[in-house]
C-alpha cells in the first residue's frame, strides 16, 4: 500500500513539475542572483550584429561593399553581407569624409547612422533629419543610393 501511494505521489509531482516548466529549472531560475542576469543583458549590447544590411538585399549590399573597396576603405569580400568588416570600412569612410561616425568598431550605432544620414543627404538622397535612427526614410535612401555601383 505504501509503495503504491509513494509511486502515485512521485508520478503526480513529476507531472506537475513538467507542466510548470520543470521543478529543477524553476528553482534555478528563481534562485539565480539578479546581477548575473543583468551582466548577460549588458554584454549583449556590446556585441555587434553578425550582419546588418539595413534593408538592402544582397545585390545592393554588394554595391555598397564595392564602393567602399573602390574608395580604398577595405570592406573585405563583396559578398552582400554587411558584417563587421563592411561597417568598419563604412565608419572609416564616413570619418575620413567628415561625417563623424565615431569609433571604428563595426557596430551600427546611432553615431554611424547619423553619419550615414548626413552622407546620404549630402549626395542627394533624402535620409531625413540626421537623428541616428535607421527608420523607413533612411533605409529607403540607403536602398536607392545602392541601386547601382558608385
Amino acid at each position: 500500500m505504501r509503495t503504491s501511494l509513494a509511486r502515485t505521489l512521485v508520478t503526480t509531482s513529476a507531472v506537475v513539475g513538467i507542466a510548470l516548466g520543470g521543478l529543477a529549472g524553476a528553482g534555478a531560475s528563481v534562485a539565480a542572483p539578479q546581477h548575473a542576469t543583468k551582466a548577460a543583458v549588458s554584454s549583449s549590447r556590446l556585441a555587434p550584429l553578425a550582419v546588418n544590411n539595413l534593408g538592402l538585399d544582397t545585390a545592393r549590399a554588394k554595391n555598397w561593399q564595392s564602393c567602399l573597396n573602390a574608395w580604398g576603405f577595405n570592406a573585405g569580400t563583396e559578398d552582400g553581407q554587411l558584417g563587421t568588416n563592411s561597417w568598419k570600412a563604412a565608419q572609416r569612410m564616413l570619418n575620413a569624409w567628415g561625417y563623424n561616425a565615431g569609433t571604428v568598431d563595426g557596430i551600427v550605432g546611432s553615431n554611424t547612422i547619423t553619419a550615414l544620414q548626413k552622407f546620404l543627404n549630402n549626395v542627394g538622397y533624402n535620409a531625413g533629419t540626421p537623428d541616428g535612427i535607421a527608420g523607413p526614410q533612411t533605409r529607403a535612401a540607403f536602398w536607392n543610393y545602392n541601386a547601382t555601383g558608385c
